[in-house]
């Protein structure tokens, strides 16, 4: 691994473990990260976004086998699911557990994207906990598709700024949702 990805991993690691929030890349847009089981950091996110608590929030995960540490029963669809679509999915779960209550929504589901991009993997692996993510702006205005999109507002506020992949352009856009019942019935929320 080059050091600036190594260096940017070790200060990202320190702020979510302190309970602090960061910008950083992701597969889809730039987002505000933070540690899904901790309830004052959570809030920290919404407060940035100048957000209710009542519009639900998505985690981020680095591998599948994750996903029963956080949801009661995974249907037996999911990985077939995931495997099909090859842009980055988010799947809102019934029944969250485990995580800040404030980070679940009001009807106990949570949306929960297992990632594709490599740093928020390795970071995710290394912290041992899901990571919040939602896009890195002012609720209302459009999501940073790149760095320079990201606001200043934004930017003075969050307790570290990744470095990795701040010059790259992201051709992707927000995830594909789909709401997945604990029977294997699915909706497609945004393609």
């Amino acid at each position: 691994m080059s050091k600036p990805f190594e260096n940017d991993i070790s200060n990202a690691l320190c702020v979510l473990e302190e309970g602090g929030v960061i910008l950083n890349p992701t597969d889809t847009v730039w987002g505000l990260g933070c540690d899904a089981t901790n309830t004052k950091a959570v809030e920290k996110i919404f407060r940035i976004k100048s957000r209710t608590e009542t519009k639900s929030l998505i985690i981020l995960l680095d591998n599948l086998s994750e996903l029963p540490e956080y949801i009661e029963k995974v249907p037996d669809i999911t990985a077939d699911l995931l495997a099909s679509i090859s842009n980055p999915v988010t799947i809102i779960y019934s029944n969250a557990r485990r995580l800040a209550p404030n980070v679940i929504a009001p009807d106990g589901t949570i949306g929960i994207r297992i990632v594709k991009d490599d740093f928020c993997a390795e970071l995710i692996r290394r912290f041992g906990k899901p990571i919040v993510s939602t896009s890195a702006n002012i609720s209302g205005f459009d999501a940073p598709v790149t760095f320079s999109q990201v606001s200043d507002d934004i930017k003075k506020v969050v307790d570290y700024i990744v470095l990795y992949k701040q010059d790259y352009f992201n051709r992707s856009k927000p995830s594909t949702i789909i709401r997945l019942t604990e029977n294997g019935i699915y909706t497609i929320i945004r393609n």
